[in-house]
């Protein structure tokens, strides 16, 4: 079976500790540093057990990031981010960029094939 891209991983790579917070900052697209110091400060300010334990029992669980996820662009891993926290959103985007560079084409083609003198005369002067 193959890794999913929308599923949650810890990621080992980018760890400080675990790599549970790294995983969290990969899945949101969120800062890493944010999410370390939000854990912190929860652990801080009254949640100490309740957070370790949330902590290493996610740890525990959770899968380890697959190494061909390691590879990808960082404009593929936004679009994943992305895919993640608004997957209609993503596939309203996706489908507008499709119309856009369709659009593009006809404008394209309409040009090439409209009769223009200027055109026609540059491409004759390549001959």
């Amino acid at each position: 079976m193959s890794a999913r891209r929308t599923k949650f991983y810890v990621d080992k790579r980018n760890r400080k500790w675990l790599g549970v917070c790294a995983g969290l900052a990969d899945y949101t697209g969120i800062d890493v540093t944010l999410i370390r110091i939000g854990t912190v400060l929860l652990t801080l300010l009254g949640g100490f057990p309740w957070t370790l334990v949330a902590y290493l029992l996610i740890n525990w669980l959770v899968d380890d990031k697959p190494r061909e996820f390691y590879e990808s662009s960082r404009e593929e891993q936004k679009f994943w981010q992305t895919v993640r926290a608004r997957p209609g959103a993503s596939v309203r985007d996706v489908r507008a960029r499709f119309r856009d560079i369709d659009r593009r084409i006809a404008d394209v083609e309409t040009h090439v094939t409209s009769h223009n003198s200027a055109l026609a005369r540059e491409i004759d002067a390549l001959r």
